[in-house]
């Protein structure tokens, strides 16, 4: 399983490091406003108060060991730029980076940033194809292709299993978990029933994921 590493605790770094935590997945998450890191500390599984900026610090807390790291100092560009370089030079496998320009996004990407995220302009989108495909929820790109989407399932999925639907098969569309209520069933075996009243998370092709749109 994917581990990951959110540096920045501002309100993207902070909804990114919670809903990764709430997927299942190991989260470390660091920023030097001890308060930030206070406020989250129970919703992921690491939260450490430190300065990123200090190469010293980052590898004292084992960051290299980290498959993905999310930057999320968009609104201090030089930060951002050294915090990305000195991940990139770990050897770290995914750099995602929160930037506030075209120019700040040019430079993470010589540096080494995999990915940049331009929060506003990407919201925008994903509340555009929320308003136009009616039973997606959220949805966070992992690629052009790719997403984990929370979807309202289409009802000729209700009362049936996942082995029934055999959904990976049928449709390349993996089911990650399933939330009823105020539980969440991270991994969820192949004799669970779906319900009307549950919210999938899942994760496979954007076209695929859209087409269920159309119950089919």
């Amino acid at each position: 399983m994917k581990n990951f590493v959110v540096i920045g605790l501002g309100r993207f770094g902070s909804a990114v490091a919670k809903t990764l935590y709430d997927l299942g997945y190991e989260v470390l998450a660091i920023d030097k406003d001890e308060g930030l890191v206070q406020d989250i500390s129970q919703n992921v599984t690491h939260a450490i108060a430190a300065d990123a900026v200090d190469e010293g610090v980052l590898k004292s807390l084992g960051v290299r060991n980290f498959q993905v790291a999310i930057v999320a100092l968009g609104s201090d560009m030089q930060s951002s730029i050294l915090v990305t370089l000195m991940l990139k030079e770990m050897g770290i496998e995914n750099i995602i980076a929160k930037v506030q320009s075209e120019m700040h996004a040019k430079v993470l990407d010589k540096v080494g940033a995999d990915r940049v995220v331009f929060p506003e302009r990407d919201m925008g989108i994903r509340v555009a194809n929320n308003l136009a495909i009616s039973n997606i929820l959220d949805c966070i790109e992992i690629s052009p292709e790719y997403s984990v989407v929370e979807i309202v399932p289409p009802e000729n999925w209700v009362g049936k299993t996942l082995a029934q639907l055999d959904i990976r098969k049928r449709k390349g569309i993996n089911v990650i978990a399933i939330k009823h209520n105020d539980k969440v069933n991270i991994s969820p075996g192949a004799d669970e029933i779906i319900s009307r009243e549950d919210i999938l998370v899942v994760v496979g092709n954007n076209a695929v994921i859209n087409g269920l749109n159309k119950h089919k």
